[in-house]
């Protein structure tokens, strides 16, 4: 522990307050990747963990096939990633971490032979004919400390607004050497669309296996073969929608697939033309449209444990229902219900949502685009900006204390309000505004500019790039769209489509052969933290859909530090990256050039089942 850290607490020691509880979080193991990069070439990194001393130091070994182990560093590696020189033959790596002068732990990492600097790892399918492969997510299923992806396979999709049937999403699960693991399939009484179909993928009782949280209906089939409910009835209409019959909420197990609990999903849809109309204009529907819109996350309410909050409803009544699953019963929370679209946390949602803790307790809340609803389920406020389609939470102005958001905003038919804010995630202030009057579609806030402190931001028709205060700070980036750490600074790249690019720069890869998900939207299967050092790996699919292929830096970078996925911030955000319309996660802190230290992650590991 740093000593400023240790003199912090004893500050707080002597002043009779207590440091917060310690966040339950994945035992990770050190995820090591080997990659290519010529043919006398080797590119290898590993995570550093959240609980890892400062001092601590890695040292690297090789076995070529049938040679001895050769430690490849001459002198104790503080960062987590290696450029070996080598041929092309197969070979193993190892790490061991080194603390007080003794080695530890014994990571490995194949790399097979070839010559090929291709900078992926491929993960064969079985795509089901008439499939696509869209959005994923990660999560320790089988608790070796290795991460497994859950796979969402589309069909036909429909959003609400258009009529017509969809198939039956379907859901799979991988290991990142590609077996298949399990199948679930929803059944003909989910529609299958961006706005119905979300899955929480994290553990979420501390048994060091995650599970899998879904909205489900009668005739889901589990990765056992099982039924929920009763597969003789279907509800969908002469339309294509679904507006009659039960809903359920369901818990599976991470590793089987099976269902382990299922319960009526809260709320439910009636009255169908109860659910408001667009950011206060009071528009309605009874064709569901408004009535089937689904938002999840994960967060921590009590400051420890991680509860699942399914949600309904933005463009007017918004409905969050908190689930807590632990020693195998699932039990309510708290249910926050905003009732009357004349209530100020109607129409506030966005197309997506992020948990943090805003107020600084300990405990997160839930940003729901322009309101916030507290720890407790209560509203803590609301903006009044309204809907709208993106939602950036971080440390954006480091000489403000405590978080900020930003977001983008509908603004029908001249209505008034901004198209573009920055508020303070305190209390709601509103710091920076912009658009006013205008309907604005897409819009980012991220550290991409090492020449300005902060965050830069920007949004479709900005017409130019400003900073936290509304300055104008330099030239619009070329996409507004994903971000993604890729090179060795502390500044954020743009991903758009296949394409990385460092803005001022140039693209830094372009993956081809594969495709982007969601149509206009653009994104990925899933980018995250998943592999190697703290930069994060981008999942596409090949443009055949016959594999999954993951993407990991190849750039040397001089920084210590620990893997993104222990700032629970953001790893909470990659679980609910596949949410609504997708976004990029954020820290909990800012992070940037000007600001090499980063802030320990208090957290504590959950049993590890697989672990030897």
């Amino acid at each position: 522990m740093r000593t400023a850290a240790k003199l912090l607490l004893l500050v707080f020691a002597l002043s009779g307050f207590t440091s917060f509880a310690q966040r339950q979080a994945e035992a990770l193991n050190r995820g090591m990747v080997a990659l290519r990069t010529a043919p006398d070439s080797v590119f290898i990194s590993w995570r550093i963990l959240g609980t890892d001393p400062d001092e601590t130091r890695f040292n690297l070994y090789r076995r070529a096939a049938g040679g001895q182990l050769e430690r490849r560093n001459a002198k104790p590696l503080q960062v987590s990633n290696f450029m070996d020189a080598v041929d092309e033959g197969a070979a193993t790596y190892y790490i061991r971490q080194l603390l007080k002068g003794k080695e530890s732990g014994m990571d490995s990492f194949q790399l097979a032979a070839g010559k090929t600097a291709q900078g992926y790892l491929s993960l064969p399918l079985q795509t089901i004919p008439g499939y696509t492969p869209n959005d994923g997510s990660v999560g320790d299923l089988d608790g070796d400390g290795d991460y497994e992806i859950v796979l969402h396979q589309t069909g036909r999709a429909h959003d609400n607004s258009h009529a017509g049937p969809t198939d039956p999403p379907i859901f799979q699960a991988y290991t990142l050497e590609g077996q298949l693991l399990w199948t679930i399939n929803l059944g003909p009484n989910i529609r299958e669309g961006a706005h119905y179909t979300h899955f929480m993928v994290y553990d979420l009782d501390g048994d060091g296996r995650a599970e899998l949280a879904m909205k489900t209906a009668d005739g889901t089939i589990d990765g056992t073969g099982a039924v929920i409910g009763d597969s003789t009835k279907h509800y969908v209409n002469t339309q294509g929608r679904i507006l009659d019959g039960p809903e359920y909420f369901t818990i599976f197990d991470g590793l089987t697939g099976k269902a382990l609990a299922t319960t009526d999903y809260i709320p439910s849809r009636y009255p169908i033309d109860g659910w408001g109309g667009d950011g206060g204009n009071g528009r309605t529907d009874s064709y569901g449209n408004r009535a089937d819109r689904f938002l999840a996350c994960i967060a921590y309410l009590d400051g420890k444990h991680p509860s699942v909050v399914m949600c309904r409803g933005y463009y007017g009544r918004t409905v969050l229902a908190a689930w807590d699953w632990q020693n195998g019963q699932l039990k309510s929370r708290w249910v926050f219900d905003s009732q009357k679209g004349s209530n100020p946390f109607s129409g506030q949602g966005n197309h997506n949502l992020t948990a943090a803790d805003i107020d600084g307790d300990g405990k997160d809340e839930i940003v729901y685009g322009s309101m916030v609803v507290d720890d407790d389920g209560k509203g803590k406020y609301s903006t009044g900006l309204k809907h709208g389609d993106a939602l950036h939470v971080t440390d954006h102005d480091p000489s403000n204390p405590g978080l900020e958001v930003f977001g983008i905003h509908e603004l029908e038919n001249g209505g008034d309000g901004f198209g573009a804010a920055l508020y303070n995630g305190k209390d709601g202030k509103i710091l920076f505004s912009a658009a006013p009057g205008t309907d604005v579609g897409r819009g980012v806030a991220a550290n991409i500019d090492a020449t300005n402190p902060g965050s830069e931001i920007w949004w479709l028709g900005a017409g130019g790039m400003f900073n936290s205060k509304g300055e104008r700070v330099g030239e619009m980036p070329r996409s507004a769209n994903f971000l993604v750490w890729w090179d060795g600074d502390k500044e954020r790249e743009l991903l758009d489509k296949t394409s990385i690019e460092k803005y001022g720069v140039g693209k830094l890869l372009t993956a081809d052969g594969c495709t982007w998900n969601n149509g206009t939207k653009s994104n990925p299967v899933l980018s995250a933290d998943i592999l190697g050092d703290w930069r994060e790996e981008v999942i596409f699919r090949s443009a055949d859909n016959k594999e999954l292929r993951i993407y990991s830096t190849t750039i040397p970078t001089p920084h210590a530090q620990y893997t993104l996925m222990h700032d629970l911030q953001y790893r909470q955000g990659v679980a609910a990256q596949n949410v609504g319309y997708n976004q990029p996660q954020h820290t909990s802190f800012y992070m940037g050039s000007d600001k090499p230290e980063v802030p320990r992650p208090n957290i504590v590991f959950t049993k590890n089942a697989g672990k030897k």
